[in-house]
């Protein structure tokens, strides 16, 4: 069916150095527009450097990003800054609603990032005496470009929420779906949902037991392997703290949100101290408590064993061979 529109409705998607949208930045942007009256709609795609305007250089793209994307930052030396498109991108926009997939939770979000931090570069150079009048002028033309881009204006169709809407995503779905077309007896009664819930994954163990031309993964009859289904391995049932591929736990909130839990207790104990007196789940605070007991105790037995080999060279390659 094609669609009724009365003005253009822009679908997008984005790529990007990681999910944390305060720190990371588009590596790629594609623009799908449909206008009323046209069978096809327009194309456009941007392959974007990602940059870093506090340190004025290219943002690293995460491990997790690139095993998603496959973009590396060597991929993306030559390609332009955001600020050179985002003219171009801000025609595109104009007039126009806006649909994606899962947008309105992401996509959206750092779209808006990046044009506030475009924003914000422009007014710096204009501000700044050191800036050649040639700079000002070309920042002052964009500022004038972009300050009317507005993402919280246009009408906003998150497709994602529309599947999840028709096709609901909770257990007596789930049980129509792999046990037989029927609702089964007394839904939200806890027994009648438990053995639900064990007649659900028997019925995806023989489902999913071989690939086949739309999926090529299969479902072990295997606990551990079906655990790996979880996601994110969260250190406390919250979510404030999580384990990552390396082993080590991160804080997974907040402003230190992405760092090692045991780098933040070594500059800023007291954020551990904060957790405890805070409004948090108590197996949130145990589990930070358990975390500040670990890296104390850590500490201390590294300033009691003797200093090895290597760490009396650092010492003395730091002080060019001279401790004292």
């Amino acid at each position: 069916m094609d669609l009724n529109l009365k003005r253009p409705l822009l679908f997008f998607d984005i790529e990007s150095t990681g999910l944390n949208i305060p720190t990371d930045s588009i590596i790629e942007l594609s623009f799908v527009k449909a206008f009323p009256g046209k069978p096809d709609p327009e194309i456009k795609t941007w392959k974007i450097k990602p940059w870093d305007y506090e340190r004025n250089c290219q943002r690293h793209i995460s491990e997790d990003a690139s095993k998603v994307n496959g973009v590396t930052d060597d991929m993306l030396k030559d390609c332009p800054l955001f600020l050179k498109v985002a003219g171009e991108i801000a025609d595109w926009l104009k007039d126009s609603d806006l649909a994606g997939f899962n947008s309105a939770k992401f996509d959206l979000p750092m779209l808006a990032e990046e044009f506030e931090r475009a924003k914000q570069y422009c007014r710096s150079r204009i501000a700044a005496l050191s800036t050649p009048a040639a700079k000002k002028e070309e920042a002052q033309q964009l500022l004038d470009k972009i300050s009317g881009v507005d993402l919280h204006a246009p009408l906003m169709v998150d497709v994602q929420n529309i599947y999840h809407a028709m096709e609901p995503r909770n257990l007596r779905a789930a049980y129509r779906f792999y046990c037989g077309g029927e609702d089964f007896e007394n839904a939200h009664a806890a027994e009648a949902d438990t053995l639900a819930t064990y007649e659900v994954l028997k019925a995806q163990l023989d489902r999913y037991k071989e690939p086949d031309k739309y999926r090529e993964q299969v479902l072990k009859n295997d606990v551990q392997a079906l655990s790996a289904f979880v996601g994110k391995k969260y250190v406390d049932f919250s979510g404030h703290l999580i384990l990552g591929d390396d082993g080590e736990v991160y804080i997974n909130f907040g402003k230190h949100k992405g760092r090692l839990a045991r780098d933040v207790w070594k500059t800023e104990a007291s954020y551990f101290k904060w957790i405890q007196d805070g409004t948090f789940t108590l197996d949130t605070k145990a589990q930070f408590a358990r975390l500040a007991e670990q890296f104390k105790t850590e500490k201390d037995s590294a300033m009691k064993r003797p200093a090895t080999q290597d760490e009396l060279q650092g010492l003395k390659d730091k002080f060019n061979g001279k401790l004292f």
